[in-house]
């Protein structure tokens, strides 16, 4: 095998590509991982995790370095600061990727470039968005740890419902932001979130048509101001939060007329095997559509398509199999 041609190239070293190259590489498979900037994507900006199996409490960074080390103890081949421009797969059936001014083969690609969230784009957003500051974009992720405090969340579709009622489990007081007078949300989560407010003794309190202008503070979240898209009157709230949740912006601009990709962005795929459009072409973690956007199904997605990926090196018309259970080990 030559030094540019793998058996497995994995786009992406965020948790889904760690956790997919740790499996290809302990299987003995030749990995070459290619991360645009450094290992471990969003995650590298969380302070605290409290909810990946084995840890109470880690850092990202910390977790992040242990996923790597462990990967490379294995023969992981990691390429930083290697950006891929281009993907074909070529009529012999090798996938060329092109990355860093070099062109690598792989017989298996296993895309997994992550999504970023959708910003504000505020004043006071990025200052406050380091950890323990205030700005989060994860209610699952950072809820606990806005106990008993005021915060603000903001959005209006599905994640923004879902997280708000999340966060209101574990703050005193929690303002929810949308720019509209109606959700995106579907009907029956905007029934429950209606259903949370109009009870007696809610802690949540609307605040529609509005937006968020700036969020301020010394050194932390303090306030937040808004203004009322209609009136064009603003209001200061005083807080030690605010919950963005404005939607993700998955990073697959690169794959455009590679793969199929929905009207948002998302990497279409089979998402019981991961398979793409394109024979040979997985996908794993955030870029996919059907995915929870958690650390957790990150990593299990990675780890999916490692072992997927192995039926289609045996016989490449798998491929094409529909979906079965003979495969698991109820079929054995």
């Amino acid at each position: 095998m030559s030094e540019n041609m793998y058996d497995c190239i994995i786009v992406g070293g965020g948790p889904a590509g760690l956790g997919a190259a740790l499996y290809t590489s302990r299987d003995r498979q030749k990995t070459l991982v290619l991360e645009k900037f450094y290992p471990g994507g969003q995650i590298n900006n969380t302070d605290r995790i409290e909810n990946y199996p084995g840890y109470k409490n880690i850092g990202g960074p910390e977790l992040i370095e242990k996923m790597l080390e462990q990967a490379k103890s294995f023969g992981t081949e990691f390429k930083n600061n290697a950006e891929v421009k281009s993907i074909v797969r070529r009529d012999d059936g090798q996938i060329e990727v092109a990355a860093s001014k070099q062109t690598f083969i792989g017989k298996v690609v296993i895309l997994t470039p992550g999504s970023s969230y959708r910003p504000l784009g505020v004043p006071g957003e990025d200052e406050f968005r380091k950890a323990g500051t205030g700005v989060s974009y994860c209610g699952t992720c950072d809820a606990p740890f806005f106990k008993d405090k005021v915060v603000i969340c903001v959005g209006g579709g599905n994640t923004a419902v879902e997280d708000t009622l999340h966060v209101a489990k574990y703050a005193k007081k929690v303002y929810m932001v949308h720019r509209r007078q109606e959700f995106r949300a579907t009907q029956v989560l905007v029934e429950e979130l209606m259903d949370y407010v109009n009870k007696p003794g809610s802690n949540i309190e609307l605040k529609l048509d509005a937006v968020v202008t700036s969020i301020e503070g010394e050194g932390k979240v303090e306030k937040a101001v808004l203004k009322n898209v209609k009136t064009d009157k603003s209001e200061t709230i005083a807080c030690e939060g605010v919950f963005i949740f404005v939607g993700m912006i998955p990073n697959t601009g690169f794959l455009k007329g590679f793969v199929d990709l929905t009207e948002h962005g998302f990497i279409q795929c089979d998402t019981a095997y991961l398979r793409t459009k394109v024979p040979g072409v997985f996908v794993a973690g955030d870029c996919r559509i059907g995915a929870a956007m958690q650390l957790v199904t990150a990593v299990a997605d990675g780890v999916n398509a490692a072992m997927w990926m192995k039926h289609y090196l045996r016989d490449s018309k798998w491929w094409n199999e529909p979906l079965s259970d003979v495969l698991s080990p109820a079929g054995w």
